[in-house]
């Protein structure tokens, strides 16, 4: 499957557009890492029990993201599109999504 953020691929060309593709992920941090960030909050610096939690659903949401366009029969999404959303307190959405194509 290949993923681009722009409207064209360089020497492909769309033969056929099926529609949106997406895929989403809800998490929910957990007492554990929230303590480990509280820590650190005091002192400064990256919380990263926090960035690999995020990392790991922005892959999750592609990987639906893809499975979605496969089920379309694509072989390719452009502009694709990740964004995220605060469900409730400490609980987001990622959302990844695009348009899944055939390319030649």
């Amino acid at each position: 499957m290949i993923l681009v953020n722009t409207p064209s691929i360089t020497n492909k060309t769309i033969t056929e557009t099926f529609g949106i593709a997406r895929g989403s992920t809800v998490r929910a941090r957990n007492v554990g890492h929230d303590i480990f960030a509280g820590l650190k909050n005091l002192i400064g610096g990256e919380i990263s029990e926090y960035t690999k939690l995020q990392a790991d659903s922005r892959e999750q949401a592609l990987k639906r993201m893809i499975e979605d366009a496969e089920l379309m029969g694509a072989n390719a999404i452009v502009n694709v599109r990740l964004t995220t959303s605060m469900v409730m307190q400490g609980c987001s959405e990622i959302l990844a999504y695009g348009t899944a194509v055939t390319v030649k």
